[in-house]
């Protein structure tokens, strides 16, 4: 008994023209675009200013390297990126899913998002940094850091095809593999550091096609004050669930509070579980179980004299109706930071 398959395979063919070949077999990864690395690389360029415009890397790995005094653009969410031997150069990167790492370079000022950063052997870099991790320096002096404060219509998608959100951003909590006794390899810039003084907006016809703005509160990451010092010892903590508005109501919650003279110290996007919720909550977590399986929550810490009860005044004018832990006074409300921080450090291994 014959199998049907290499029946129907025989008559195929003895059906097709003796002058006829059999076409080889296509597969899936055989009709995929072949990348050519040479697209996606800036190397041995000088004293010009180039970029990508969205939708032209696509999720790619980049590579920058030998360039000196350029001004580079990219303006698309890519793979990864390295940056070797780059000198007084200005940088943007869009959302990079995993690591950016700089190798050997000098004297460049760049704003960046990314999963992971890492500078190694470099001296006096000025970064405006949104990261989803601790971000390391090592065998580096003269490294600065601030938050990332950018935008352009097309950013928020890229933030979303590149997995990162804009709540989750370390850019202050710097660690150090080659501390020197005595010296600070890394500081934060000035509080009141123009981000567009240090990378400015493109101004080649190709690029000004790109609608970017540098403003405060237009910058698709929220700017927090990170690890500087606290102007006050009040802080409050809101937690926001998952819901069709979250992005949208924290975003209006931070413009609130902000415009009332409060500071916010630092933000975070995390999943939460039951014991979890039990641990941060405590007495008020029964509330809040059903919201839990909808999806991650939004932390926000604010910070300044009277926080808790402006924050309250603002959640119960604004967003009466939506379901929010807001802390209930000045003597919980740190360690209500303290419960839902050390959480949230643990669970996403920060």
């Amino acid at each position: 008994m014959g199998c049907f398959f290499s029946k129907r395979r025989k008559a195929d063919k003895e059906s097709r023209p003796e002058n006829e070949e059999e076409r080889p077999k296509q597969y899936s990864w055989d009709q995929r675009e072949k990348v050519d690395p040479k697209d996606y690389m800036f190397s041995g360029l000088k004293d010009e200013t180039v970029g990508r415009l969205p939708g032209t890397v696509a999720g790619q790995q980049f590579l920058i390297q030998d360039c000196e005094n350029c001004n580079i653009y990219i303006f698309d969410h890519s793979a990864t990126i390295t940056i070797d031997d780059c000198t007084n150069c200005i940088i943007f990167l869009g959302p990079v899913k995993g690591s950016v790492f700089f190798r050997n370079c000098r004297d460049c000022k760049c704003t960046l998002a990314c999963q992971q950063f890492r500078v190694r052997d470099c001296r006096k870099l000025e970064v405006f940094l949104c990261c989803a991790t601790q971000p390391i320096i090592e065998s580096s002096s003269n490294i600065k850091f601030g938050c990332f404060q950018w935008y352009y219509p097309e950013l928020a998608f890229q933030f979303k095809d590149a997995g990162l959100s804009i709540f989750n951003n370390t850019w202050s909590n710097i660690h150090d593999f080659t501390p020197v006794s005595g010296e600070l390899n890394w500081s934060l810039l000035p509080e009141d550091a123009v981000v567009q003084d240090y990378v400015p907006i493109p101004t080649t016809e190709e690029l000004k096609a790109v609608r970017v703005s540098t403003e405060a509160n237009r910058s698709i990451v929220p700017i927090s004050r990170g690890q500087r010092q606290k102007s006050s010892d009040e802080s409050c903590l809101v937690v926001l669930f998952a819901g069709d508005y979250t992005i949208a109501n924290a975003r209006k919650l931070i413009d609130e509070m902000v415009g009332k003279g409060f500071f916010l110290v630092q933000t975070k996007e995390v999943s939460m579980k039951a014991e979890d919720a039990q641990r941060v909550f405590r007495e008020k977590a029964p509330d809040f179980l059903p919201l839990l399986n909808k999806g991650p929550v939004i932390a926000l810490e604010f910070n300044g004299d009277g926080a808790v009860e402006g924050c309250q005044l603002i959640v119960n004018e604004i967003f009466n109706g939506t379901k929010m832990f807001v802390s209930e006074s000045k003597e919980t409300a740190s360690g209500d930071v303290d419960s839902f921080y050390n959480f949230a450090d643990i669970q996403m291994g920060t």
